[in-house]
């Protein structure tokens, strides 16, 4: 098969699960894309990507699995921690002069940046005014993250990058381990809301304090990156915040304007005013 007939079989089946499904993949970065179809078509024991996307036209099961080929479900709790510490210590005394929050985890997947969030909300005592908006198009990793469980092989490096991140208990005061698994409690889960929302196609929901997006915009093309800190910007409220992972940035953005860096290093930046 010629790179060529690859390439076509691969925007055609972009299209078919756009038309078919709704979800938009077309503009995400072409090599990350093209890895991914590659490894689904292999793993499933598919000859082509043609025949891959006709059982994913004609079979509905098939669109989870897709799914969980085309997005990125890897994460920790407290990933990078010095990201967490900026939070605690730098954006923490801002939200705390608001007499109400609301905090949005975009492509949340398994759910282990939102239980870091909320454990670093009640340690500062704003857990109890704070809304936290959990969202991804994988109902597969949304259904993940509402259960709240991990496997009792990562808790050791979790319960490291808390303690890193300035954390002001100990993490196994908010999870009970058995059977191999660690069950974080379900108060953690008491003031978030779990939501299907697409960066690609969906629209403002709510006006947000803090957002935080983390390795998801370097698996989008330019355009789409633009789309998206466009929507992040019209969801922020006036020097609301907004934080990405540790490769991405605003520089070459169309909407870097309407944002100051606040700390460079860890990639937050704040909504200007006005």
């Amino acid at each position: 098969m010629t790179d060529q007939v690859e390439e076509i079989e691969i925007q055609l089946l972009l299209e078919a699960l756009y038309l078919r499904y709704h979800y938009d993949f077309r503009h995400y970065a072409a090599t990350s894309i093209k890895r991914r179809l590659r490894l689904a078509r292999e793993q499933m024991g598919f000859a082509s990507i043609s025949a891959l996307q006709e059982r994913l036209l004609h079979d509905e099961t098939m669109l989870p699995r897709m799914l969980g080929y085309l997005t990125v479900q890897v994460s920790e709790m407290f990933r990078d921690p010095s990201y967490f510490k900026a939070i605690r210590e730098t954006v923490i005394p801002h939200l705390r002069t608001y007499p109400s929050l609301k905090l949005w985890i975009a492509g949340c997947a398994d759910g282990e940046e939102l239980y870091s969030f909320v454990i670093l909300f009640r340690e500062e005592g704003l857990e109890e005014r704070t809304i936290f908006y959990a969202t991804d198009i994988n109902q597969d990793a949304l259904t993940r993250a509402r259960a709240g469980i991990y496997g009792l092989e990562r808790i050791q490096l979790f319960t490291e990058n808390h303690r890193k991140s300035g954390g002001k208990s100990s993490l196994s005061d908010y999870y009970s381990a058995g059977y191999g698994r660690a069950v974080f409690d379900k108060s953690l889960r008491e003031r978030v809301l779990f939501a299907d929302h697409s960066l690609v196609t969906d629209a403002v929901f709510a006006e947000m304090n803090l957002i935080s997006c983390r390795n998801v915009l370097i698996y989008f093309n330019r355009a789409l990156q633009d789309r998206a800190i466009g929507l992040f910007k019209d969801s922020l409220s006036r020097k609301g915040f907004l934080g990405l992972g540790a490769k991405e940035n605003l520089r070459f953005c169309a909407h870097a304007d309407a944002f100051s860096e606040f700390n460079r290093e860890e990639r937050l930046y704040q909504r200007r005013d006005g």
